[in-house]
């Protein structure tokens, strides 16, 4: 009999003050009656963060708490797909460490999935330090959507359109859900081939839930779950990030939706920030990324 219910997977890389108080809200906020483990991958940080981590589990000298090393810095998915080999758990948790927990989140999730089992991921309610919300649902990135932006999306889906900025009432369904917090079945996640590791970083979670939504399973956000997440503290904004998230973008259009509206989209965005390099000439750099083959290797990952 499998004694771990919740498998909470979380990636550490240079950020380990991030990361403990991660898991010191995880300890405080789940209830008792849970059976769940905490599973840490470290990405391959700096030696010194990852000794400063180290040593605050061996502090904790907890049987719930896990931490891995991984031999290299796999990314996103890459470092989700290491902890998911040595999780245990019913269900899995995938946990950005800027994350606080507001409440028994675990619990509230898990239950969702239990009762409705159209559910493929569910997440919580998620807002910044400073109380405002988060946007935890959104729509597929497609072509259209690159183009004409998400507002496009109030008119052709008006009753599928959701205001992001505003605390919902129900559990909803969206087209997928925030990457920094998501739990779902063990096996749903397995089914699905979990996370595509040719991926190093960002839209993880929209390639996710597209092959979910093929296995007819929907993405929802469960409102009473409730976290602080401070957006972009384990991964600031930088030039060579920012790179990425085109990247990324471009690989999941070519996968989802074929050569013609890779090849569309890749035109537009090269020819957007072909006008902006007047201006902002750090654009050069991202001009050029933009030119390599959108692959594994050509991401940060070997800068």
């Amino acid at each position: 009999m499998n004694m771990i219910e919740i498998s909470v997977i979380i990636i550490n890389f240079n950020s380990s003050n991030y990361t403990i108080q991660c898991i010191d809200s995880i300890f405080k906020k789940t209830g008792k009656d849970i059976a769940f483990e905490i599973i840490v991958v470290d990405n391959k940080s700096e030696t010194k963060d990852f000794e400063i981590l180290k040593n605050y589990c061996v502090s904790l000298n907890h049987d719930k708490l896990h931490l891995y090393q991984n031999s290299e810095n796999s990314g996103f998915g890459g470092g989700n797909m290491f902890g998911f080999e040595k999780a245990k758990g019913s269900y899995l948790a995938f946990v950005n460490n800027d994350i606080l927990f507001k409440n028994d989140c675990l619990s509230i999730l898990s239950n969702s999935l239990k009762q409705n089992h159209e559910i493929g991921v569910c997440a919580p309610t998620t807002y910044t330090s400073d109380g405002e919300i988060l946007p935890t649902l959104d729509f597929y990135t497609s072509p259209l959507k690159v183009i004409c932006g998400r507002k496009i999306y109030k008119y052709l889906r008006p009753k599928e359109f959701i205001n992001r900025n505003l605390k919902l009432e129900k559990p909803t369904k969206g087209d997928f859900v925030s990457g920094s917090f998501m739990m779902l079945t063990y096996e749903n996640f397995k089914k699905s081939g979990g996370f595509d590791t040719n991926i190093f970083l960002y839209h993880e979670e929209t390639d996710l839930c597209k092959r979910l939504e093929k296995m007819n399973l929907s993405a929802v956000c469960e409102p009473k779950a409730e976290c602080i997440h401070f957006h972009g503290a384990s991964t600031p904004k930088s030039i060579k990030i920012k790179a990425e998230l085109k990247r990324s973008l471009l690989y999941v259009i070519k996968k989802h939706y074929g050569n013609l509206y890779y090849f569309l989209i890749h035109f537009y965005i090269l020819n957007s920030y072909l006008l902006k390099v007047i201006v902002k000439p750090k654009y050069f750099y991202l001009i050029k990324q933009l030119l390599r083959p959108i692959s594994l290797n050509s991401s940060t990952k070997t800068d």
